[in-house]
């Protein structure tokens, strides 16, 4: 079960929030919150309304990072400020063939050397999961030029950009913003053994995107439920906030979180992060993960939600509502068909298996996927793995 509140609502300690009564003012409770305590130690002014950050680290994949670097040294950079980390997992050397991708990858390896960054080679590390082992940390703040740049659950608030805005942060200027709403996400109850990470995560998608809930604001994730969770399940479902419209994300920390960061030889990076013991937000989504079934996301966005069950329990007209809105969106310039993967007996024909993707590509979903394998074969027929 997920359920909205439509105003402004009060979190005390662990329990469900509650809306606010009528002639509270909820001002001075907002300032209690973890987003906005982090927003003001990174603000560069007095102003907490209309804000001016700083970020403590940047990163960028090879895919925009030549258009960053270019525009920076036209700019007269000479040394990059804050780490800066260079990855090199969008364009891999065989994606477009040639020496396209190489030359970018000297082209980045030669500015690290030269104003002071971090490069991380080719097939060396994805860069989400590569800044969540060895930059995110309590507190935070981190910028990035892709568009899941999301480390909430390590207690760093990041916020993915366009290249332009990472520039600035290289010329020592300031992330313009007006100072973002923020809404508690209530985690309640335990996941089922069979939901994963994205499953929860699609299921709040499709229950906030539509009505814009949390458009431009910070998702807080609250509540008992987030200890229910491990570390790496809750990066699964921080990175897909992206697809809410939401500014940013933070979690509670707790022992797992440093459990996570002293793996990675980083314990240092750990920081208790709660609410005041009494908080107020813009409003509040309550999830019950405990209700929560495995999910489909069909085209042609992740907020295109529907329970697995439902799906094939209303195959035809579902898919048929897909396949009109793909005429909406082609205009008539290419076809495409779904009605006709049904079989004979009624299911729902899959050709293709991918395991893959920067969003949510963590380590247990890896180790999930090779169990689930184990001792079958990848495909060989109509569907390939």
């Amino acid at each position: 079960m997920i359920r909205l509140t439509d105003r402004p609502v009060r979190l005390n300690g662990m329990e469900c929030p509650v809306p606010l009564p009528e002639g509270e003012n909820p001002a001075g409770g907002r300032e209690r919150t973890m987003a906005y305590r982090i927003l003001k130690a990174h603000n560069q002014w007095d102003n907490m309304e209309d804000l001016r950050l700083k970020f403590d680290a940047l990163v960028s994949p090879d895919n925009n990072y030549v258009s960053i670097l270019q525009t920076a040294r036209a700019s007269g950079i000479e040394r990059f400020p804050v780490p800066y980390v260079l990855s090199n997992c969008h364009n891999t050397l065989c994606a477009v063939g040639g020496t396209i991708n190489e030359d970018d990858h000297v082209f980045g390896l030669s500015n690290a050397k030269r104003y002071g960054g971090i490069f991380v080679p080719p097939y060396r590390a994805v860069l989400h999961q590569y800044m969540r082992e060895m930059m995110a940390g309590g507190g935070k703040m981190i910028l990035g030029s892709d568009s899941h740049t999301r480390y909430g659950a390590l207690g760093t608030m990041a916020i993915g950009e366009g290249g332009g805005e990472l520039v600035k942060q290289l010329l020592c200027d300031t992330y313009d913003v007006a100072r973002p709403g923020v809404v508690a996400i209530y985690l309640d109850g335990k996941p089922a053994p069979y939901v994963g990470p994205q499953d929860i995560a699609l299921a709040i998608i499709g229950a906030v995107f539509k009505n814009g809930y949390v458009k431009n604001k910070v998702m807080e994730f609250v509540g008992p439920g987030i200890s229910s969770m491990t570390t790496d399940y809750r990066n699964g479902v921080d990175v897909m906030t992206t697809e809410t419209t939401c500014l940013s994300s933070i979690w509670r920390t707790d022992e797992d979180t440093e459990k996570y960061l002293a793996a990675h030889g980083r314990a240092d990076a750990y920081k208790e992060l709660n609410p005041a013991d009494v908080a107020y937000y813009d409003g509040c989504v309550y999830v019950d993960l405990s209700t929560v079934k495995p999910m489909i996301a069909l085209p042609f966005h992740p907020s295109n939600t529907y329970e697995i069950d439902e799906l094939n329990a209303n195959l035809k007209d579902i898919l048929h509502g897909v396949e009109e809105e793909a005429k909406k969106v082609a205009g008539g310039r290419a076809a495409f068909t779904l009605m006709d993967k049904i079989t004979g007996d009624g299911k729902l024909m899959v050709q293709q298996g991918i395991i893959a993707g920067c969003a949510g590509g963590n380590y247990t979903n890896v180790i999930e996927a090779a169990n689930a394998l184990k001792g079958k074969d990848c495909g060989c027929d109509e569907f390939s793995l």
